[in-house]
């Protein structure tokens, strides 16, 4: 999955909490943003969508570290190659057969996890998926589906949308469920009512843990202790993240591979 440092977008809400009748949208605005991105960081930066704009190159027949088709009496040559194991093969040119299907299968891996597909390149051509031009595939496989395949390579110094290139923009990231919207509605809440102009500061839930009546001695939680729980002290927010992310991971999981080819993605300018 690609890195990205922060929320693309404030996540949305549904705000069910007393706020004072002159509150400004932008004051709204500023709080559900900083909302969203401490529960996207608390939840294990997984959560989306942001949007990406990659340049791939399809991996080629005798490129594949996947099983190669062998097919007896097929029409074409043979071609020889090093497999990803160092030993010496033949492929037919006839096509790329996956482990799942009879035929040759042409598709690019894109890094997920895949929200959705906002736009296909292809020469400055724009493909569209209504048309029957491409599908996704878990686990991020952008398949052509049109009976075209995707370019093998592309002139990576020209523009993208100009003649002989091929990109793909979109969006990276899990889909918020409606617990998710619950959980960032609450702390934006939260902020509202402790950090609005006018308010007495934004403090943290702190529940009495030990109360002696005789001479009124209270004893009240560490808050900084919560939070290097990865906790918020509020309810529902915990609840979400408990269940989200039960081991308080810090990123989501990776595994590289030196075979496999990463789209090149343009950072700058």
């Amino acid at each position: 999955m690609p890195r990205h440092m922060g929320v693309c977008d404030p996540w949305p809400v549904e705000l069910c909490c007393d706020l004072p009748e002159d509150l400004e949208q932008s004051v709204i605005d500023r709080w559900t943003l900083v909302a969203s991105q401490i529960l996207w960081g608390l939840s294990g930066r997984r959560w989306g969508p942001c949007p990406v704009t990659v340049r791939p190159c399809r991996r080629a027949c005798a490129e594949s570290s996947g099983p190669v088709s062998f097919q007896a009496g097929a029409v074409g040559p043979w071609v020889p190659y090093i497999g990803a194991d160092g030993v010496w093969r033949n492929a037919s040119l006839c096509g790329c057969g996956s482990d799942c299907s009879c035929g040759e299968l042409c598709e690019v891996r894109l890094v997920g996890p895949v929200y959705d597909v906002v736009s296909v390149s292809v020469d400055g051509v724009t493909l569209l998926p209504e048309d029957g031009a491409y599908r996704v595939d878990d686990p991020g496989l952008l398949v052509r589906t049109d009976g075209e395949c995707w370019p093998t390579c592309q002139d990576m110094a020209a523009p993208e949308g100009a003649e002989g290139t091929f990109a793909v923009t979109y969006r990276i990231g899990l889909p918020l469920d409606e617990a998710a919207v619950a959980a960032v509605s609450e702390l934006t809440c939260h902020f509202i009512q402790g950090c609005s102009p006018g308010a007495c500061g934004c403090r943290a839930n702190r529940s009495v843990s030990r109360m002696t009546r005789q001479g009124v001695e209270l004893q009240l939680p560490d808050p900084t202790l919560l939070y290097s729980e990865g906790r918020t002290g509020l309810p529902l927010a915990d609840l979400w993240l408990a269940t989200v992310n039960p081991y308080r991971l810090p990123d989501a999981s990776r595994v590289y591979s030196p075979d496999y080819r990463r789209p090149r993605r343009t950072v700058w300018p």
